[in-house]
């Protein structure tokens, strides 16, 4: 099943999606007001709750048992977290702080950047191969790229003119999507290299901002949405040179002329004649809020997901063969008396090995706040960084939950 954590005004919520109809709430909690980042491991007991009461601060839970496992205090708001099986990332406008997610060390802290307000990074969720991107430039569309595992810059894209908006990485991080501040054209890049291997348009009208990129778990498929009422899905197809020949037909002549004019015509035109465009596309009934979406594959079919910020999910289906418009099947409130099933997202899935946030979870006592300086390969102790002292693993880490789904947070 897929899972979903949304952030409310009196606390957070946890879904699981089995089926098109079955939404459960598997956990609700009030104990932090107005929170406003949340994000699950996987399926797995441990959330990361930030609320605006305490901006700069993290609280890591162990939710089935009601435990805090640990927090952390930060020099500044936090923006963004992002995590996956090996790290844990939490990202301030002028700073990123890695963590060891087995027990939570600070590993690295990460200076020397450009302004980042909007908190934008993206953290690849397959841990081998756990790369961090992050706008290299307050001004252009640079990429920085992290290895998150060896601790060590990988490279820089130069992606887009314009500064960036929206990042993220496909399900083994070996493709990476991108799309500026004016979210005309969205870019996909291979990981470590930076090759560009698909550009995609999404208009040419108007700007908008891209408020969710998000690659299907097969990488098959590439969806953008934004402020506007539509929502686009890209196929990643691959083109081979060994298509076979066309009829001779006028249609057929004229193409291939105009694909031989592109080779004479400056870089600039001709990228922008060779884009592909939407594979599908979605028509919401809603302009101007946010939105989150997901592509995710339930009762064997794939679908769409939208959640909004006036709390629904709707549920679309999408043609793999043929694309076009999706039709809308399901929609759910998300903030109204949901059905709790507290046992029921162990019933959907075989049973697995215990998680790490079980693994650490201090049953009785509430971890210290004691604080200490940051360690920092770059100097973050000589910025005056100062984070709560961390939280060892009592014992051997087990993250052996590979058919565990990311979930979607809002």
């Amino acid at each position: 099943c897929s899972s979903l954590a949304i952030g409310t005004t009196s606390g957070y919520r946890l879904f699981s999606l089995s089926s098109v109809e079955q939404l459960d709430q598997v956990h609700k909690s009030n104990e932090i007001p107005d929170v406003y980042i949340v994000e699950r491991l996987f399926s797995s007991s441990l959330v990361v709750v930030v609320s605006h009461a305490k901006p700069q601060q993290m609280n890591v839970y162990h939710f089935k048992k009601g435990t805090e496992i640990c927090n952390y205090s930060y020099s500044s708001n936090i923006l963004s977290i992002r995590l996956n099986r090996q790290r844990l990332v939490v990202c301030l406008e002028e700073s990123i702080y890695i963590h060891n997610i087995k027990d939570m060390k600070l590993l690295k802290t990460i200076l020397d950047m450009p302004p980042n307000t909007t908190g934008l990074c993206a953290l690849s969720i397959n841990h081998a191969n756990s790369y961090l991107a992050y706008p290299g430039s307050a001004t252009s569309g640079e990429i920085a790229l992290y290895d998150g595992n060896t601790l060590k810059m990988a490279c820089t894209i130069p992606a887009h003119d314009g500064p960036l908006a929206a990042l993220a990485f496909n399900s083994t991080g070996s493709k990476l999507a991108s799309a500026s501040e004016k979210g005309t054209v969205i870019r996909v890049f291979s990981i470590p290299g930076g090759q560009k291997l698909y550009e995609f348009r999404r208009g040419m009208k108007r700007y908008v901002n891209i408020s969710s990129l998000v690659f299907s778990m097969d990488s098959q498929f590439l969806c953008a949405s934004s402020n506007t009422e539509t929502v686009h899905i890209f196929k990643l197809e691959h083109l081979t040179d060994s298509r076979p020949e066309e009829p001779p037909t006028w249609s057929g002549y004229m193409g291939k002329m105009f694909q031989a004019a592109t080779n004479y015509l400056p870089a600039q035109v001709s990228g922008m004649m060779n884009q592909d465009r939407a594979f599908a596309t979605v028509r919401l009934n809603i302009s101007g809020q946010r939105n989150i979406c997901a592509l995710s594959t339930i009762q064997k079919l794939p679908r769409l997901l939208v959640t909004t910020s006036d709390g629904h999910l709707y549920i679309y289906n999408l043609d793999p063969q043929d694309g076009g418009e999706c039709v809308l099947i399901k929609k759910h409130s998300l903030l109204g008396s949901g059905k709790m099933e507290e046992n029921k997202e162990n019933d959907l899935r075989p049973p697995l090995p215990q998680s790490y946030a079980a693994t650490v979870a201090r049953q009785s006592t509430v971890p210290s706040t004691s604080t200490m300086p940051g360690y920092s390969e770059d100097g973050g102790a000589l910025r005056g960084e100062v984070i709560p002292e961390h939280e060892f693993a009592t014992g051997p880490v087990c993250l052996d939950d590979e058919n565990e789904f990311p979930p979607v947070s809002i």
